[in-house]
């Protein structure tokens, strides 16, 4: 008897550091197995953005966590996340910041948990990616990705990913940010940036976007059995 989606919502938590392709991946999952999307990365630029406006410095706790309590997410499709700004380096480099306080992460797990829980639009499950959705987020998720990749490599392609906006960037500089990025991620003592400990590890070094999506697919078969006939039509 041929295998049916599961009636049950389906979560797919996909984690790992910045420009390591977990976006491009997690949007194209969702968008192939019908799943709702969420960027967590950008709510915490939203709010390092907003921090930044308001004349503030996303360095400091009690501006962050101000800025985390009052800003009103609304629904996941709420226009604040669709703002332009939130994909410049500045926002970036405040979300790696403000990312480091406990009491902004605790303002936004709510929201991601109720997002995996409850997707929007009548979908059948979520695809969220971040840095701690299989380890704090979505740790009963069943399936849990973990993306990885060189620095060097992750360097190049956010390095052709500001080139292609036109943006006049330097690649040793970008190089240089993503180290101290990935230091902060990695040693902040809340929700450090780990692999969970039943996250399938997807290295993208030598891996272009179509290759990390069938890797990916595989892994959705794997560990979520009831979607392998959805798996197949999408294959």
């Amino acid at each position: 008897m041929p295998e049916t989606p599961s009636p049950l919502p389906l979560t797919i938590a996909v984690d790992g550091p910045a420009a390591a392709g977990k976006g491009t991946l997690a949007r194209r999952l969702a968008g192939a197995l019908g799943l709702a999307h969420l960027d967590s990365g950008v709510l915490y630029r939203a709010v390092g953005l907003a921090v930044l406006r308001a004349g503030g410095d996303p360095g400091d706790a009690a501006a962050a966590a101000d800025a985390a309590r009052h800003f009103n997410l609304g629904s996941p499709d709420t226009g604040r996340l669709s703002d332009p700004a939130l994909r410049t380096p500045e926002a970036g480099e405040a979300a790696s910041r403000v990312a480091a306080f406990p009491a902004v992460r605790a303002a936004l797990l709510d929201f991601q948990r109720r997002f995996a829980r409850h997707p929007p639009a009548g979908r059948r499950g979520a695809a969220i990616d971040g840095r701690d959705i299989g380890t704090v987020v979505c740790p009963d998720a069943p399936v849990k990705i973990f993306v990885t990749a060189g620095l060097d490599e992750r360097a190049r392609r956010r390095f052709a990913e500001l080139q292609a906006a036109g943006a006049d960037v330097i690649y040793a500089a970008v190089l240089s940010e993503l180290e101290a990025r990935d230091g902060r991620d990695i040693s902040r003592a809340v929700a450090p940036l780990k692999p969970a400990e039943d996250a399938a590890i997807l290295d993208t070094s030598m891996l272009d976007a179509e290759a990390a999506f069938r890797a990916a697919l595989d892994i959705v078969a794997q560990r979520a059995p009831g979607w392998r006939s959805l798996v197949q039509d999408v294959r």
